[in-house]
């Protein structure tokens, strides 16, 4: 089987959760009842403040964690375990070290097709390289001769390499220095223009979800509070608050 590096993302997912409870090991409950719906094609931001159950219930969609009740569904099937059908983008970029950018972007590849040539991976690093704005001389770098933008971008690149139809973001651009984060958010804007796929994004940029968000999902202390277009969510009582705090963080 060969893929096409030209070709869209296809028909996109919808995702489903149901009355999702998750907790660790020591018995503190992080997230209580969440149920959800993320149509198809929406791009849909996860805000509240640190703690608050965000990351888990990102972690939960990708099929990282498994909740302890409830469940996952992406087309109406059960989520069980980390699947090639959704790509993720992790805050820390995820990169494997001993690799080079282009080998952490087609890794993926080669999972789901074996006999695809070296060259024809490679095509498609810098294919998708090129996508996200890298320059194709990174290609052979180390993720540690990378910068944390570029890391991103490479992280970003891995995610869409395989056109997966549901891309989940897990604060992206919360270790990029200030003058990078809002590249690596054109990046994402620009996935949005070019491709029809459903996106989850975990987020502490406010004006970024205000921007880009079809919904914005308010969470606090592992509830879902308020949920809707960001207009409304902006203007709830509770989110004054978080306002202040996210405002805080972006600043540090």
């Amino acid at each position: 089987m060969r893929a096409s590096s030209k070709s869209g993302c296809g028909f996109v997912l919808d995702i489903v959760l149901e009355d999702l409870t998750f907790s660790y090991d020591d018995g503190d409950v992080i997230l209580d009842g969440i149920s959800m719906h993320v149509k198809a094609g929406d791009f849909v931001c996860l805000l509240g403040q640190s703690g608050c159950g965000k990351s888990t219930l990102l972690r939960l969609m990708a099929g990282l964690e498994s909740p302890a009740e409830g469940a996952i569904l992406i087309d109406g099937l059960p989520v069980q375990g980390a699947g090639l059908q959704h790509g993720v983008v992790f805050q820390d970029y995820g990169l494997f070290p001993w690799m080079t950018a282009g080998e952490n972007i087609t890794i993926a590849l080669e999972r789901r097709y074996p006999e695809m040539k070296k060259e024809e991976r490679r095509d498609f690093a810098l294919h998708w390289m090129e996508h996200v704005g890298m320059d194709k001389a990174l290609c052979d770098k180390l993720p540690g001769e990378l910068s944390g933008g570029w890391k991103q971008r490479c992280g970003i690149a891995r995610g869409i390499v395989l056109k997966p139809k549901v891309m989940l973001f897990d604060e992206p651009t919360s270790a990029l220095d200030p003058y990078l984060v809002g590249e690596v958010q054109s990046v994402i804007k620009g996935l949005v223009k070019a491709h029809n796929m459903t996106i989850v994004i975990v987020t502490h940029e406010m004006a970024f979800a205000e921007d880009i968000a079809d919904r914005i999902v308010y969470m606090n202390d592992g509830h879902i509070i308020e949920s809707g277009p960001p207009a409304r969510i902006f203007d709830y009582p509770q989110m004054e608050e978080t306002r202040q705090f996210l405002a805080h963080m972006v600043r540090k």
